[in-house]
């Protein structure tokens, strides 16, 4: 008998599809530092009516935020109702999923390709993520 769950997290979702389940009710969860909100900037879902939350998942030096959990409570989030969480690439945020689906706030998703992207050889982040989708984003 195979007792290991089959997903930890309800999955992975592109950048597009997170802006539709926004748009359509999900909650959108930016983990990155207040130093990457601050330098590179944040989605922007006000034209759906919407607004994005913003929840570190690590401070600066790579810190774990002790309080990670008692924020994402303090938005009022539902169980039941969808959360797309927002990392830099779309690997910090997957912890943050992992978290959420512990804390029995399902179906809760990461974002591939974060707002930004994964690096390429020379260090620049600009062939995917949100803000490369032309998704919109301000500084």
């Amino acid at each position: 008998m195979d007792t290991a769950p089959t997903h930890s997290y309800a999955g992975d979702v592109t950048p597009q599809e997170a802006w539709d389940m926004v748009r359509d009710g999900a909650l959108l969860v930016d983990v990155r530092t207040v130093m990457e909100w601050e330098q590179i900037g944040v989605p922007d879902v006000s034209e759906l009516g919407k607004e994005a939350h913003f929840i570190e998942w690590v401070r600066a030096g790579g810190i774990p935020n002790p309080t990670f959990a008692e924020e994402l409570k303090a938005t009022g989030v539902e169980p039941g109702t969808p959360i797309v969480f927002l990392c830099r690439s779309g690997q910090r945020s997957i912890g943050a999923a992992i978290t959420a689906t512990e804390m029995g706030l399902t179906p809760s998703y990461n974002i591939l390709e974060g707002f930004e992207g994964v690096a390429d050889a020379a260090g620049t982040r600009n062939t995917e993520g949100w803000k490369v989708r032309g998704l919109p984003w301000k500084n």
